[in-house]
Parts: structure tokens; sequence; C-alpha cells
């Protein structure tokens, strides 16, 4: 079973709540914007702890280094592809424009033998509660829910 651990960032503006997350790179998400998004994020091997992972994913993932904080727990979830996500919120700033988002390699376009390289995340944006759980990878609307119950 695979596991992935993560970082929720979090702050409070005037229009309340707001998440940070990021859009996914690659071919297959390019075009698609609800069930794109998802916190940064990545998967862990059982000789890592999930929070190491987690602060790991974040640097990897955006090029910069995970802010210090009060970590909040999120728990766990389980996405459709059986993977389980483990997630940490902190109420932390960050410039979407710093970004500096890290790259993978796939085979594109199928079966042509051809490696490309694609961002981990082509973008990453603010999103108020109500459109981060119309945009964010569904299983993790959970972690927007007990985020919002722990929040003023």
């Amino acid at each position: 079973m695979k596991r992935s651990a993560g970082l929720l960032l979090f702050h409070h503006t005037d229009d309340g709540l707001e998440v940070l997350l990021g859009h996914m790179g690659g071919p297959f998400f390019a075009r698609r914007d609800a069930g794109a998004w998802s916190l940064p994020k990545g998967e862990y091997e059982p000789d890592e702890s999930a929070w190491a992972a987690a602060r790991r994913e974040f640097e990897e993932e955006l090029g910069l280094p995970p802010p210090d904080g009060e970590a909040l727990a999120l728990g766990e979830v389980r996405q459709t592809n059986g993977k389980i996500v483990t997630a940490w919120a902190i109420e932390a700033d960050l410039d979407p424009a710093t970004i500096a988002p890290g790259t993978f390699r796939m085979e594109w376009p199928p079966r042509s033998g051809q490696l490309q390289e694609f961002p981990e995340l082509d973008r990453v944006a603010w999103f108020g509660l109500d459109r981060a759980r119309e945009v964010i990878v569904k299983a993790q609307v959970a972690f927007l829910d007990r985020l919002a119950e722990h929040s003023p």
C-alpha cells in the first residue's frame, strides 16, 4: 500500500480562511481543474516518518523550505487509488510566485519511447475553503473540513 504525506499551509484573510494548493503537473491534469489540485505531498518508504516525508516533499514540490510553526495533525485519508495520505496544517504565508517546483520524468506520449520532464506542480494558489472544496482531490476535502473545525 502506497503512503504519502504532506503539509497544508493556511492563513487568515479579511475574506476568511485560505489554504495553499498545488495544481498537479503533467499531461494528465493539464486541462483539468476539479480534482487536479492537492496539498503539496509525496510518497515515502516505511523507514521514513510521515512527518519527515511531509517536510521533505514540501521542499521537493515547491522548491522552498517548509515553514516553521505549530503543526496541526489532520490525520489520514484514503484516496480512490488506495493511497493513504497523512497531512498536517501549518499557519504561514507564502507567495506562490516564489515557488520553484521539482520535476518528474515520464514517457510521453504513451508508448512513444520518449521521456519528457514535467513540473510536480505546475502552479500554486491560495483558495478560500469553498473554492478549495471544488478543486481539491475528493478524498482530501476531509483535510479542509478538519482544518475548519480547528480554526477560529
